[in-house]
């Protein structure tokens, strides 16, 4: 069925983004995943090209377009030429909404300007050693002090850790008024006591910068509280992880439909007993297979990037988007690896790399566990 999600001016930006990605990216992916980070610079290479900024007025340099499609080719051509390292998404999808919409006119004149330029890099610190899908179970606290916090704590498995300059901090300003009492503090780079610790050694995505953060008697100004008041973060969070698990959902289709792609075309020149394995039957029904159920979320995640720009996209919508396409992703690349043969387990081919890629996609942005959770609950049993 054709795909009619995109309008003449997002398969322009389709093209500016595969030139970027071809002159800037796929020479030096390579390099980028022994190095275990991208350099700083491309992100600003990124910038000059209008790859950030979507949502920011464009006062403060961004694009003043609030359209989920843009994002969704980012996402998508990054994805179709294996640059797992770069993280873009986590700045477009994740963070802007904490930048553009959660900040005040004072904040947005610090901070969006390097955003859309790619100058100033993002992250957000939630997950810790002891608590990862419970948000109510950080333990990191931010103590108020005048005019300012005292952050204490410390956080893993933060994308963007290394690079980042600004992290947004998930902690406790009120410990005995559960959801009630986590706020978001933006702590930048430099701040006295904020420190970072390994570049963690990942089975996949060699490339992407994911560390450990750690601050110890932080002192972060006041002015750096996300919100009018203290006590909003959890709910903050809430109402942004759809967005976030809907960027997920877009990566893992257009990552299944990449490797199908390049799986097919091996089948179809790979010669065993004579003849192509595209010839044999159960090569036949297992890519059919595959093409089905890939083609068929592709059409939900399309509808989902339709809803999100309508404003009906529901947290629900989005548990079903992230967990059915990740799932999806991991057991097509899965099936494509063993389509290879041997072969599929060699570095040098794109499938081997991917299956690599793919095993932490049902586990960040929340788990396939919480994701069926969050329908189960929508039942009101």
């Amino acid at each position: 069925m054709e795909r009619d999600l995109f309008e003449e001016e997002h398969e322009l930006f389709r093209e500016t983004v595969r030139e970027f990605l071809a002159r800037e990216v796929v020479p030096h992916h390579g390099r980028w995943e022994k190095d275990g980070i991208v350099p700083r610079e491309v992100w600003k290479k990124a910038g000059e090209v209008g790859m950030f900024g979507f949502g920011v007025p464009e006062e403060f340099g961004g694009s003043g377009i609030k359209d989920f499609r843009y994002n969704a080719v980012i996402v998508e051509e990054i994805i179709r030429v294996g640059a797992s390292g770069l993280g873009f998404s986590l700045h477009n999808d994740v963070m802007a909404p904490y930048f553009v919409d959660l900040t005040n006119d004072g904040q947005k004149a610090r901070w969006l300007p390097g955003f859309a330029s790619g100058e100033l890099i993002t992250a957000v610190a939630m997950t810790e050693p002891g608590a990862g899908s419970d948000l109510q179970g950080v333990r990191t606290t931010a103590v108020r002090d005048g005019d300012h916090y005292v952050v204490n704590g410390s956080k893993t498995f933060i994308t963007n850790g290394i690079n980042s300059d600004l992290v947004v901090v998930v902690a406790k300003t009120d410990p005995s008024a559960g959801a009630r009492g986590i706020s978001l503090l933006v702590v930048e780079r430099g701040m006295e006591g904020f420190t970072r610790g390994r570049n963690l050694e990942k089975i996949g995505m060699h490339a992407q910068d994911t560390a450990e953060l750690f601050f110890e008697n932080v002192r972060v100004p006041a002015a750096n509280l996300l919100g009018d008041q203290e006590g909003q973060g959890f709910f903050q969070l809430m109402a942004n992880l759809p967005q976030e698990r809907l960027s997920i959902a877009v990566a893992a289709v257009a990552a299944a439909e990449t490797v199908l792609a390049a799986t097919i075309d091996y089948c179809r020149n790979r010669q065993a007993f004579g003849r192509s394995i595209g010839g044999f039957q159960n090569t036949r029904f297992v890519l059919a297979e595959l093409d089905t159920e890939v083609e068929i979320a592709r059409h939900y995640v399309d509808k989902c990037i339709r809803a999100l720009n309508a404003g009906t996209f529901t947290v629900v919508d989005a548990a079903k988007a992230k967990w059915w396409a990740t799932e999806l992703q991991t057991r097509v690349i899965d099936r494509c690896l063993q389509l290879h043969g041997g072969y599929g387990y060699m570095m040098e081919y794109p499938v081997a790399r991917a299956w690599l890629d793919s095993r932490v996609q049902t586990i960040y942005g929340g788990t396939t566990e919480i994701m069926k959770e969050i329908i189960g609950r929508s039942f009101g049993f």
